[in-house]
């Protein structure tokens, strides 16, 4: 028995759509990371491209779990000498770029290199309520209902 490896005509790929209103961050994150690789499908191939397009709304309502809002920092660095910034989940939430939690949050989950950029063009992700994807009839994943510890309980 030969182990199957797809091809490029073997894959098809789905629309799919998450509203991330009250979601955890790093479990909704983690979702999508494994439809954007295509290790959901029984067809999956570790070198290929399989995965699905994911179109993530309410992208500024999503949660963070503990005290991270406030403590947890993103860093970069500018390539100047004392150019190191850094950055709060709240303060980006707040910001003109909401969305950019929710990439960077995927991004970190899947493998560098060409292959994973190949996959992050898969997602798109809004700020608010409407995206301009409805003409590929995506389907609705219900991140909220898979488990209990999905959305956020307090505020």
């Amino acid at each position: 028995m030969k182990t199957y490896s797809a091809t490029p005509a073997d894959i098809e790929k789905k629309w799919f759509v998450i509203d991330a209103e009250g979601i955890i961050l790093g479990r909704m994150a983690a979702i999508i990371a494994t439809r954007l690789r295509g290790k959901h499908k029984p067809t999956f191939t570790p070198h290929m491209d399989d995965g699905d397009n994911i179109i993530v709304i309410n992208a500024e309502k999503v949660k963070l779990s503990g005290k991270k809002m406030d403590d947890k920092i993103y860093y970069w660095h500018t390539g100047h000498p004392g150019g190191i910034k850094q950055r709060t989940p709240r303060d980006i939430l707040e910001g003109d770029h909401a969305e950019r939690v929710v990439v960077q949050a995927v991004k970190r989950m899947l493998p560098s290199g060409p292959l994973g950029s190949e996959q992050m063009k898969n997602l798109r992700v809004f700020v608010g309520p409407e995206h301009t994807h409805a003409a590929q009839n995506p389907e609705v994943i219900d991140v909220a209902a898979m488990n209990i510890k999905n959305t956020r309980s307090r505020a």
